[in-house]
């Protein structure tokens, strides 16, 4: 046993940590979240998860700070589901400090739905038409377990897991390393005429080269019981979970195969808790060597079944990051701080919004799809038996989607009038020489890498998708070439607030270290 290891045990100072996690993975018929169009669930491929990791510093034997991390396998942190979550945890726990607690989601495309839509709800019903708040994400009921009832059993699960980590704190230590594993690639394909796709066509004379950076780095912490046993790792990547994404099956994606692959190799009782870094233009998918790619799956992965290419490339970028993982370990562990400085700021940053130049598009789409959807829908309700379809609810949820987007783009135009910033949460935390800076955007990767560079901490870790949701935040490189991410349909904030969050963030990290 280290040394260091005995004096942390029997010290009355220094650093807790608990860990806990769960399956929360809704039983019974329920849709499928991701994409334009609604999906039922035909199965569970493996199990949705939430992990919370605990961080305490002990100071004179009185907590002087504590931080609660906790990822989850969903695509986002919508209000509905966070707002349950702080909740239940105020009923559990009334003295938990609701401010410590930072939630962030993989964005698997293949979690069961949870999203609703009140602002619809209100909306509809001033044109005449009611739409049910649990079906008011895709406009008509799905003869599915509701979004409401999967957010409550997520939520509460969720909660009690924070509460099993809060109780489960123990002594321990850290220590933080960087590794590469290349997992994402920058998804936009950008053309001579100057304009740029979302999975463009790549095998075109048109096709210049692919439009931004790629970010390969793995930011790890792991962390040590008293007696210097690993006993967890948090994994840091620049990519969504969406190798699977359009299937029909529920699924946490290219995590569920690091988790097994990593605790094949360190033991079963690891827990692993994935952040996804800033990330909004890139994705697991391939747009040049993809043929030689899956070639390379098919070799390595044999046993995987012909047809179901992104099984292995699931097992592929497992793989991979347990590589990252196990290559540094055996450095960290001379590394493992007893006592690092942890401290927290968290604050509601002002973002200039994207101005929209008009809402005539939107109004145009609106007028056109609004009979649209209230036939469609009338249709259905008139004659049932449409309900036993293959895919019945495609076209009315797809139109629906579209509606809703034309919607708020006619909302947000006026309410760029009105409200020419958007505030958004951020938190920043230090531990010993590590800084971890969060957002609520599907943030491009030249911003993480503007957080990281200009960082006072030795290593930065950015996590995006925590504690809300504000859509992508597109460089402007990116909007100038118009692809889906960086329209400005579908952004809240656009390049003048992703400078503004950089900036901002840097400031908020400074003063973990001006204030020490």
């Amino acid at each position: 046993i280290p040394a260091c290891a005995v004096f942390a045990a029997d010290a009355s100072d220094g650093l807790r940590i608990g860990w806990a996690t769960t399956d929360m993975t809704p039983e019974g018929r329920v849709a499928m979240a991701g994409g334009s169009r609604a999906r039922i669930a035909s199965g569970v491929m493996d199990p949705i998860t939430a992990t919370a990791l605990v961080l305490e510093s002990i100071r004179d034997g009185e907590q002087a700070e504590r931080i609660v991390m906790v990822s989850m396998d969903l695509g986002s942190v919508r209000e509905n589901v966070r707002d349950r979550v702080y909740e239940k945890l105020s009923e559990r726990l009334p003295e938990f400090d609701l401010s410590k607690l930072i939630l962030n989601g993989t964005h698997t495309h293949a979690m069961p739905e949870a999203r609703t839509a009140p602002d619809l709800v209100e909306k509809f019903h001033d044109l005449g038409v009611e739409v049910p708040l649990e079906w008011s994400w895709w406009g008509i009921d799905l003869d599915a377990k509701s979004p409401l009832e999967c957010a409550e059993f997520m939520a509460e699960r969720i909660a009690e897991t924070i509460q099993r980590a809060l109780e489960n704190s123990e002594p321990g230590g850290v220590s933080f390393g960087l590794g590469h594993a290349v997992v994402g690639h920058n998804r936009l394909t950008a053309y001579y005429d100057g304009t740029s796709r979302m999975y463009g066509d790549t095998n075109t004379p048109e096709f210049s080269h692919v439009e931004g950076y790629e970010d390969h780095s793995v930011g790890l912490l792991y962390t040590y019981d008293a007696d210097g046993e690993l006993t967890g790792v948090v994994v840091n990547i620049a990519c969504p979970a969406q190798v699977s994404e359009g299937g029909t099956q529920i699924s946490a994606d290219f995590w569920h195969e690091t988790r097994e692959e990593l605790r094949s190799r360190l033991g079963e009782s690891l827990y692993v808790l994935p952040q996804i870094a800033a990330a909004g233009d890139q994705s697991p998918h391939l747009l040049v060597d993809h043929r030689a790619e899956e070639r390379m799956q098919q070799i390595m992965f044999p046993d995987v079944k012909s047809g179901r290419l992104s099984l292995g490339r699931r097992k592929q970028i497992a793989v991979r990051i347990a590589d990252a993982v196990t290559s540094v370990l055996p450095y960290m562990e001379d590394h493992i701080d007893w006592d690092p400085m942890l401290a927290h700021r968290t604050e509601m940053v002002e973002l200039t919004r994207r101005r929209l130049p008009d809402a005539q598009a939107a109004q145009e789409n609106f007028e056109r799809l609004f009979p649209k959807y209230v036939r469609l829908r009338q249709e259905i309700e008139d004659n049932p038996e449409l309900r036993e379809k293959n895919r019945w609810s495609d076209e009315v949820s797809n139109t629906y989607w579209h509606l809703a987007r034309a919607l708020r783009t006619i909302e947000r135009y006026e309410l760029q009038q009105r409200e020419p910033t958007l505030s958004v949460p951020v938190h920043v935390v230090r531990l010993g020489d590590l800084a971890i800076a969060t957002n609520p955007f599907e943030l491009y990767v030249d911003y993480g890498a503007q957080i990281k560079a200009r960082s006072r901490a030795v290593q930065t870790f950015t996590v995006q998708l925590a504690s809300a949701y504000h859509q992508y935040l597109p460089t402007e490189r990116s909007g100038a070439g118009g692809a889906y991410g960086a329209i400005p349909e579908s952004n809240q904030a656009g390049p003048e607030g992703g400078r503004e969050l950089v900036e901002r963030t840097l400031e908020l990290i400074e003063s973990l270290w001006t204030e020490d």
